[in-house]
């Protein structure tokens, strides 16, 4: 039997959360893995999982988990890290593309955690929302979209379908919509070889995990489409994540402007790390992504040296 937690009361929500944590509490711990929130959950999820882990512990354990509420060890600006790293990394590739951000034409597929906070930072730097959807579809309207009006109409609404001043799309045409920056946040396997020949943006930015098939990468990149991979794209998450554990270990909390200074230093490194590894052997930013990740891990290998 599959749970939607969508369709389940909140008690339910918490049981089901209390038992599944009782049952991974030897895989999880501060120092051991770390959970953190995804799809369909959030901050009152996790707040059920440490306090489940704590009363195991026989005490409270606040780095067991991140993306907390503030007032039980969570972070500062955890909640839009994700989409405003994505936007971080969005910011450096127009500047490595010569485009201008100021009227560029962003759609964001996925209208949940990510996808809203990257509609809303996009806007505030100046480029204009032409569309956005949801579980339940897609809206668009070429001259703009204000995310926020987007944001209020969903609360009251269950769904971005249906707002006025927009017109009904579906989520297919939504992703081959002419526009120049073009951001996955809702699931995987979203761009595949049957749609990427006919993605129009000039970016793709994958703020969600996994939404670009690797034969649609081969697509895109004979194609010229500047794709930011999610290994990179939506780090901030993890990012801040860690910095959310680094606070709670040390009792002592950051300001948000420091967060989001430290995290944009993070997000500009390793994107410059990733795109130089990519000019350097002419290879997509996925694969260069990865070239730096395995080098960084061989590199720790042979100085650790192998035991025995």
């Amino acid at each position: 039997m599959v749970s939607d937690p969508r369709h389940m009361t909140l008690k339910q929500r918490e049981t089901l959360t209390r038992r599944y944590t009782t049952e991974i509490a030897l895989l999880i711990g501060p120092d051991r893995d770390i959970p953190a929130p995804d799809v369909n959950t959030n901050s009152q999820t996790m707040a059920w999982m440490m306090d489940t882990y704590s009363m195991h512990a026989g005490h409270t354990v606040p780095a067991v988990v991140t993306g907390k509420p503030l007032s039980i060890g969570g972070s500062e600006g955890r909640n839009e890290a994700t989409a405003r790293g994505a936007v971080y990394t969005i910011i450096e590739a127009a500047k490595h593309l010569g485009l201008d951000l100021e009227g560029a034409r962003v759609v964001v597929q996925g209208f949940g955690n990510a996808g809203m906070f990257s509609a809303k930072l996009m806007a505030e730097i100046g480029a204009t929302v032409i569309a956005v959807s949801d579980t339940a579809g897609a809206i668009f309207n070429p001259k703009g979209i204000d995310p926020n009006k987007v944001d209020a109409y969903k609360r009251e609404n269950g769904t971005v379908v249906g707002f006025a001043g927009a017109d009904q799309i579906t989520n297919s045409q939504l992703l081959e919509l002419d526009c120049d920056i073009l951001i996955p946040a809702a699931i995987e396997n979203q761009i595949g070889e049957h749609n990427a020949p006919k993605i129009k943006a000039k970016i793709v930015a994958e703020a969600a995990n996994g939404p670009t098939s690797p034969e649609a990468d081969r697509i895109l990149f004979d194609r010229g489409v500047f794709l930011i991979p999610d290994i990179l794209c939506n780090a901030g998450g993890v990012t801040v994540s860690y910095f959310e554990w680094v606070q709670d270990l040390q009792n002592l909390f950051w300001r948000e402007a420091t967060i989001n200074a430290r995290l944009k230093e993070v997000m500009v490194k390793s994107f410059t790390d990733v795109l130089q590894m990519a000019t350097k052997h002419k290879v997509n930013m996925r694969t260069a992504a990865y070239m730096v990740a395995v080098a960084r891990v061989a590199e720790a290998t042979l100085t650790r040296g192998i035991y025995p």
